[in-house]
């Protein structure tokens, strides 16, 4: 096979290899933020602030559960007996009441007559001793299963009266729960709950077979660097599409979230007058963000000093590494006086050096290390058991698909530079040889 065709072959697979790419950093960057949106909702609407500490949650529970324990009522004797007790002292209080009145001097001769006439045919020591007996009717009366169903519904009508003056009036939160549902299409947050988690585990399957992908294409080109090692001819074309291959992976990187940090009860659980309260998924603590999110946070804040941690990050985990990879593309393909340039030779073989893309991603892998320590420690002391409260609480943080492909990012073109050396150190022994033969 010729030289020729050899290398047209190479640019070709070298070629299909960089679209590729392109496609599955697009991929990633498009799924990783769905997945990134779709997670900031779920946990807005199942924070903390809208389930366990919020009114209007409380109020519902707290009201089905006493219109539960109204439905289940019954009088035990002990109750019977004093409810009994109690009418019967209503009674007593009526027929005092209305013994004062008689008492009272009457003007008037038929108002004389009637008095006398209700002591004489309705004396008052007999009424007292059917006060018992009346007060006991009433009680049966009370507990036929029609009149107390009527009493149920009194108490329950007059319960569901003082719920209703029991609001969180927080309009602002309310509407912003109720967009979040019209979001995607569900009437409920029991409904959302139940959809949208297969929702991002599918997103997320999507997001994880890119990145690998990504990863699987570096792999492979590192193996044609290994299968054309000694063919100088084939160098430069392979040098240059690898550089392309080494931005788009760095595209995906830093568009795609690297951290999860993700803090939750898991469940709570309270045993409350006989009824089971339950508190699932309750997020305390939830953000997922990018390289360019968390320039783009420091730059918004508005404080010299975000401004100026932005800028570091910006210039040395961007910037540099850019600038490097695109002096390698130039340096490669310019001409003696092109690389003789000092800005172009710094960037080509100094600048890494400089760049702290490398020291980023051990600083990101750090603060994961130290994230994870300290929610591990904190929500082990949110954990119970009682009798009447159980309370598991779990910490989800972990690393993103924008980690892994930017450690790839910063290996690939570590590798590269080492190439990139052996290529000029090449050059400039075939350049000695051919002076030294003349």
């Amino acid at each position: 096979m010729s030289r020729t065709l050899q290398q047209f072959i190479l640019i070709l697979l070298a070629g299909a290899l960089l679209l590729i790419a392109g496609w599955n950093s697009y991929s990633v960057y498009k799924y990783s933020s769905e997945v990134a949106d779709i997670k900031r909702d779920y946990s807005e609407l199942n924070s903390i602030t809208h389930g366990i500490m919020s009114v209007n949650i409380w109020r519902d529970h707290l009201t089905t559960m006493v219109l539960n324990r109204i439905d289940e009522f019954e009088f035990t004797e002990a109750q019977e007996d004093t409810l009994v007790h109690q009418v019967e002292n209503i009674l007593t209080a009526g027929i005092d009441k209305g013994a004062d009145i008689l008492d009272q001097k009457q003007k008037g001769i038929k108002a004389k007559l009637q008095k006398f006439a209700v002591k004489t045919l309705v004396p008052e020591d007999k009424i007292r001793a059917l006060v018992p007996m009346f007060a006991q009717t009433i009680v049966n009366e009370i507990q036929k299963p029609e009149n107390k169903e009527a009493l149920k519904y009194v108490i329950k009508s007059k319960l569901q009266e003082y719920s209703d003056l029991t609001y969180d009036d927080s309009q602002v939160a309310t509407l912003k729960i109720r967009a979040l549902l019209d979001k995607y299409k569900v009437q409920s947050l029991t409904e959302f709950n139940e959809q949208i988690p297969k929702k991002i585990y599918v997103l997320e399957a999507q997001t994880y077979f890119h990145t690998y992908i990504l990863l699987g294409i570096i792999g492979i080109f590192l193996l044609l660097w290994w299968l054309f090692r000694n063919q100088k001819a084939q160098h430069t074309p392979l040098f240059i599409i690898s550089v392309l291959v080494s931005l788009v992976v760095l595209f995906s990187g830093l568009t795609a979230p690297m951290i999860e940090i993700d803090a939750r009860f898991q469940e709570i659980n309270f045993l409350l007058i006989g009824e089971s309260i339950t508190f699932n998924d309750q997020v305390i603590f939830f953000q997922s963000k990018s390289i360019l999110e968390v320039i783009g946070i420091l730059f918004n804040t508005g404080k010299l000093d975000s401004y100026l941690v932005g800028i570091l990050i910006l210039a040395f985990s961007i910037i540099f590494p850019v600038a490097k990879l695109l002096a390698t593309q130039i340096y490669l393909a310019g001409n003696e006086k092109t690389r003789k340039n000092r800005i172009l030779k710094f960037f080509t073989f100094k600048s890494g050096k400089w760049s702290m893309a490398d020291v980023y991603v051990i600083a990101i892998f750090m603060a994961y290390i130290g994230f994870q320590g300290i929610l591990d420690n904190q929500l082990s002391n949110l954990n119970m058991e009682t009798d009447s409260l159980v309370s598991i609480s779990t910490n989800k943080t972990s690393l993103q698909p924008g980690f892994i492909i930017f450690i790839g990012f910063v290996l690939f073109s570590l590798i590269l530079s080492s190439i990139l050396k052996k290529i000029t150190a090449m050059e400039k022994k075939v350049a000695k040889e051919k002076i030294a033969s003349v």
